[in-house]
């Protein structure tokens, strides 16, 4: 099954029995789970994936020279899964001259040698994906389905690179001056320093490496301190491939994230710099990265408007806002935030979408049938309930879910939907990143076009809608760099994925992946005009 399938069919799954009923309801409520077997670590077949104590440097397992670490735990129970290095600046260093070195040699290699490496990490990924999605759902806490489908997505970024690492073209250019003949050839940018974020622990990567390495880089990851075993675990599969020492290198860290990113940033050898997080935190990056000068790929915060016309297909359009808005419980950066629905068909979708969100099963990802998993931490957890007591407060009305459940554990909260809801409430303006939706009415195209584009950020954007006028005028008049029509679900290796405004720039996956990490050089070939030799 597609990544695409599974996340949708995982997204819409509902229970056929009433929604269960607790002390903690205030309105209509997901099903949820008590603890159960799920509170056990899991069984992986090759127990080798799991990585403790060391990270990946030089095509080799080390410890932080200081030799501390950090404790990694389960989002869904709160146990410890592991400890891993917390490294530090002068590890980064280490890992940036191993990147170096490996980088004069793995330049000259050609794209279909690369490609074959690519190709052979694919394959271990398909291999090993049962126990990659274990580590995903074990340190992430999304369901196992979900996990699952993440893994193939993340794989399917080595496959497209792998096809494109041969394919790498330069141009002949007609000039003006009759004896020059100009050529374009594409080389690496260099050692890149990728740092990647937590809610799709093997995705980012792979998302980030495939084109670096298909296009001759050398890489230094700085895995995120929530969930550094997949990328160890990735470590372990490139070591298996044949990915050259110093190729892919891993650093982990937690309280030291602030001292690596800024040496990520600054250090001379570093030439490019990938970051995928947080607006707030790539503007102190690409501050850091001023210099040096450093290129850059900035894929940032969303606010995501999804937009649902009185002429769309109204339970085509609740179950692709299902799928966009609920997605990994709402932690995605391109999931739907504000959801905008024309009043002539309001009431009708936001009883159908509330009856859908009734019907989720929450609880540890584990769990067989389960479709929502906790949040990530309790700092993520605060926020979505600070978004929804303050939607309260101005007016809204909660007609499912609203509360936490602390009889799952600390980071779980109730799926949430939310009618009512006025541009006044924070959800309209700021990114909740969590399972909450809140629907706003509208009356006409311009209106909605407006609210949509009133925004700091502009990364994903979508709308149902039949008329194909409307389609192409909307399409052309959202400020985002992607735009779902009559679908909730635009992520794709072969689709080119950023954003426009504070949601950054530069693209990752597609054709235009592989750009991002080359520089064109020009060569002007001069005295090529004389005539043919008698």
């Amino acid at each position: 099954m597609s990544f695409l399938r599974t996340i949708q069919r995982s997204a819409l799954h509902t229970l056929r029995s009433p929604p269960v009923k607790s002390q903690f309801q205030r309105s209509a409520l997901p099903r949820i789970y008590s603890r159960s077997a799920s509170t056990m670590a899991p069984k992986l077949n090759d127990p080798s994936l799991l990585k403790t104590d060391v990270s990946y440097v030089n095509g080799e397992w080390v410890k932080a020279a200081s030799g501390k670490t950090f404790e990694v735990h389960d989002p869904s129970t709160g146990s410890l899964i592991g400890t891993v290095p917390e490294m530090d600046g002068a590890d980064t260093e280490k890992a940036i001259s191993a990147a170096t070195a490996a980088f004069k040699s793995f330049k000259a290699t050609t794209g279909r040698e690369r490609s074959k490496l690519l190709r052979k990490w694919y394959d271990l990924m398909l291999e090993n994906a049962d126990d990659l999605a274990k580590l995903i759902t074990w340190e992430n806490g999304k369901p196992y389905a979900d996990a699952k489908g993440e893994v193939a997505y993340a794989a399917n970024f080595f496959e497209w690179f792998s096809e494109e690492a041969p394919r790498i073209y330069g141009d002949t250019i007609p000039v003006s001056a009759a004896g020059n003949r100009v050529s374009t050839i594409r080389q690496p940018v260099g050692v890149c320093g990728l740092i990647t974020p937590w809610n799709f622990p093997a995705a980012m990567i792979t998302r980030k490496v495939g084109p670096a390495l298909a296009a001759g880089c050398t890489t230094v990851v700085k895995a995120p301190g929530e969930t550094p075993f997949s990328a160890l675990a990735m470590a372990e599969l490139a070591h298996r491939a044949g990915v050259p020492k110093g190729v892919y290198n891993v650093v982990t860290c937690l309280d030291n994230t602030p001292e690596i990113g800024k040496v990520l940033t600054t250090h001379p050898e570093i030439r490019k710099v990938s970051f995928t997080g947080s607006t707030g935190v790539g503007k102190i990056l690409m501050e850091q990265s001023s210099s040096t000068l450093k290129i850059l790929s900035m894929e940032l915060g969303g606010n995501a408007p999804f937009i649902v016309f009185d002429d769309a297909d109204v339970d085509a359009a609740v179950a692709g806002a299902i799928a966009s808005k609920f997605r990994s419980s709402g932690q995605t950066c391109v999931c739907a935030n504000r959801l905008y629905v024309q009043k002539g068909i309001y009431d009708e979708f936001a009883a159908k979408f509330a009856e859908k969100v009734k019907g989720f099963k929450v609880g540890h990802g584990f769990d067989e049938g389960v479709t929502h998993g906790p949040l990530v931490h309790g700092r993520a957890v605060g926020k979505v309930e600070e978004h929804v007591r303050d939607a309260e407060s101005k007016g809204a009305k909660v007609t499912v879910g609203g509360q936490k459940l602390p009889d799952l554990g600390e980071n779980f909260f109730q799926p949430t939907v939310i009618t009512g809801m006025t541009k006044e409430m924070r959800i309209a303006s700021e990114e909740t990143f969590g399972p909450v939706a809140g629907l706003f009415p509208f009356a006409t195209e311009q209106e909605v076009v407006d609210l949509a584009n009133d925004a700091e950020v502009g990364l994903a954007g979508y709308f149902f809608s039949r008329d194909i006028e409307r389609i192409y005028r909307v399409a052309e008049a959202l400020e985002v760099g992607m735009v779902g029509v009559n679908t909730g679900l635009i992520s794709d290796p072969a689709s080119p994925f950023g954003g426009v405004k504070q949601s950054g720039f530069g693209r990752e996956g597609s054709k235009y992946g592989i750009e991002e990490y080359q520089n064109i050089k020009t060569i002007t070939y001069g005295g090529m005009g004389k005539p043919l030799q008698s």
